[in-house]
């Protein structure tokens, strides 16, 4: 696949993608390259969809940009990996942090889960929709993650698919190789895989007893140390990525 372009801007654009096409800008979009970024017409940016690769376009419109033409293919679109992140909610700046991170890290989905020990039980859907596409903007991300809705633990773990590996960190697991214990199970990833990161109080024992039930689980210590659940979701994803790909 060509090399991803980090120096020409980026866009999301919810429209369809053709050569020759033409896609409207929203307001904030325009203000952005034609203020901030001081951009004019003919100047060229990137565009995606989620649905149909990566183009480039080329500013239309003498004063603030307004709409794009678009000219050729960049990148071909690329199936999503099927790797969800689930995690007990945060406040503010702190979730923000974390989606942003979780998208780098490949999620394709989402998934609030609420917990007993679950400190936020509100979630800004439409907060964590903008925060995964600045990701997919920033990273060169051609898939946009897909934000679901909040779920209980109980409703998460019956809705999600049985041939899944569910992955869960766990601060009262045995301390052991991590990377051994994925390895272990690589074999039952091939279905997809559900990362899932408790809250900062811990998972109860009766949350516990219903995780370590599913059909194909692996429980993780990440180590001594005691991690924020923002950057536990950071250490338990690159693990994930780095042994099961």
């Amino acid at each position: 696949m060509p090399r991803a372009d980090f120096r020409t801007p980026r866009l999301y654009v919810d429209a369809a993608l053709t050569s020759g096409g033409t896609v409207s800008l929203s307001p904030e979009q325009g203000n952005y390259l034609g203020n901030v970024l001081r951009l004019k017409s003919g100047d060229k940016v990137l565009v995606f969809n989620g649905r149909d690769g990566e183009w480039r376009g080329a500013i239309a419109g003498r004063k603030r940009p307004a709409h794009l033409t678009v000219e050729a293919q960049t990148r071909p679109q690329e199936d999503p990996t099927r790797v969800r992140y689930a995690f007990a909610p945060l406040k503010h700046a702190r979730l923000d942090y974390m989606v942003q991170k979780a998208v780098e890290m490949g999620a394709s989905a989402l998934c609030p889960v609420l917990t007993q020990h679950t400190q936020v039980s509100r979630v800004n859907l439409e907060r964590m929709r903008a925060n995964v596409i600045e990701a997919a903007e920033q990273c060169g991300i051609l898939s946009v993650a897909t934000v679901e809705e909040p779920l209980s633990l109980e409703r998460f773990l019956q809705a999600r698919e049985a041939d899944r590996l569910l992955v869960f960190c766990d601060e009262d697991a045995e301390v052991q190789n991590a990377v051994a214990a994925l390895e272990a199970v690589r074999d039952q990833a091939a279905g997809g895989i559900d990362v899932l990161i408790g809250p900062e109080g811990g998972f109860a024992e009766h949350e516990r007893a219903l995780l370590t039930r599913q059909l194909h689980v692996v429980r993780l210590s990440l180590g001594h140390r005691i991690l924020r659940a923002d950057t536990a979701a950071v250490a338990a994803l690159a693990l994930v990525q780095t042994v099961l790909g």
